[in-house]
């Protein structure tokens, strides 16, 4: 089983991250953080690393309903979705949320997961 779906394109960085969020809005996902990687370690630590930001995206419909389901969900939430730059275009990939779900004992939240991974899965070939 994997656990993300992935995909390679052609743009420059910036316009993949900001086509990355208008195709994960689309879907009914907003980004609730965002970790620029690249900056960070370069502040934290002096290390120089490729353009990598970390997207938390979440759909509030789609995740009030996990909550629902299982109050802990929360620790595997906002669903993460990369874009990476890479010697052969800009990767844009996000998590498998029923590949992470799997870890929890109930078969209603990992179909939940399923549909949630969808709609990521979706967001992902629009870009």
């Amino acid at each position: 089983m994997t656990y993300f779906t992935a995909r390679t394109v052609e743009g420059d960085f910036e316009a993949v991250v900001e086509r990355t969020r208008g195709a994960l809005q689309k879907h009914g996902f907003g980004v609730l953080t965002e970790i620029d990687v690249q900056a960070t370690l370069k502040t934290k630590i002096g290390q120089d690393f490729r353009p990598y930001r970390i997207l938390g995206a979440c759909n509030p419909v789609m995740a009030h309903e996990a909550l629902k389901m299982e109050p802990h969900v929360g620790v595997m939430l906002p669903c993460n979705v990369v874009v990476q730059q890479t010697e052969g275009g800009v990767e844009v990939f996000a998590v498998d949320p029923a590949a992470s779900m799997s870890a929890i004992d109930n078969p209603e939240l990992l179909r939940h997961a399923q549909k949630v991974g969808e709609h990521l899965g979706a967001a992902v070939a629009d870009v």
